[in-house]
């Protein structure tokens, strides 16, 4: 019986980041998840599929998709694929001497794909950041992070281009927090993130026209869904796991967002 969705992880425990070309065997791959890392990835060549959760995207060179902890993802790449692969770790982030990283990804955190044009800047900070990581050289660190803010920066750009502006240091936060834990209580998250629930619902309206519980509902609908296509969860073991302390209401929850029960959408999978 299968409990949970497969994880994998593609980085050392020692290491706290990870930079290389994209690896040309992993064309295909089963929908799985990291859960200990962001991963980035660079295409410059190659045409497929790459499906995050009920999302399907056209690899359509040159692109960025940004997967992030614990979504589900995999891989249906029909030619060659030519390109780069970041692997970030929290402890980078926490370590990093650059606090300015931080705060890029922080905007970057609710992109999925990003089309770019051909750069060759960007091209060249991937290689840079490729030769660096594979020479260790003295002052690693320094080089790596100078070389990952002016990538990000020039990624951010092109993200801006779609119409993408920065959220807010407490919407940050709540996101972050969205991504460790999952509670249909609006109070919950407010009392974390040191404000009211009143504020954090008016933050919201303002940045995504929807209720803070709304914007809790689409990644609680979505996490939901990820286990019930991808596990052997039942809908009961599912509610518990959101805390809800009666499956029925869990049931009037799923299907006032989605329009249908949690059982009538695993049976359509």
């Amino acid at each position: 019986m299968k409990n949970q969705i497969e994880t994998y992880t593609k980085i050392t425990p020692t290491a706290d980041i990870k930079i290389e070309p994209f690896d040309v065997n992993k064309r295909y791959t089963r929908p799985h998840r990291h859960t200990k890392y962001l991963e980035l990835v660079y295409f410059r060549k190659g045409s497929g599929f790459h499906y995050m959760d009920q999302q399907s995207y056209a690899i359509e060179p040159p692109i960025i998709f940004l997967i992030k902890k614990d979504e589900v993802h995999h891989w249906k790449i029909d030619t060659v694929p030519e390109g780069f692969v970041i692997l970030i770790k929290q402890d980078f982030l926490d370590s990093t001497l650059d606090k300015n990283i931080n705060l890029q990804l922080q905007q970057l955190s609710f992109q999925q794909k990003i089309e770019i044009q051909t750069d060759v800047t960007i091209d060249s900070l991937f290689e840079i950041l490729c030769n660096e990581m594979e020479g260790k050289r003295a002052g690693l660190n320094e080089v790596v992070e100078g070389a990952l803010k002016a990538l990000l920066a020039k990624i951010i750009g092109y993200a801006n281009m779609e119409g993408t502006s920065n959220m807010g240091d407490t919407l940050s936060r709540f996101d972050g927090l969205l991504g460790k834990e999952l509670k249909n209580k609006v109070s919950h998250y407010a009392a974390l993130l040191n404000t009211t629930a009143q504020n954090l619902n008016s933050l919201c309206k303002g940045r995504y026209s929807k209720t803070a519980s709304q914007v809790i509902a689409v990644q609680m609908v979505k996490e939901a869904k990820r286990l019930l296509r991808f596990t052997d969860l039942s809908v009961t073991e599912i509610a518990y796991k959101f805390a809800f302390k009666d499956v029925s209401h869990f049931v009037k929850y799923y299907k006032r967002y989605e329009g249908e029960t949690p059982m009538q959408f695993k049976k359509r999978q």
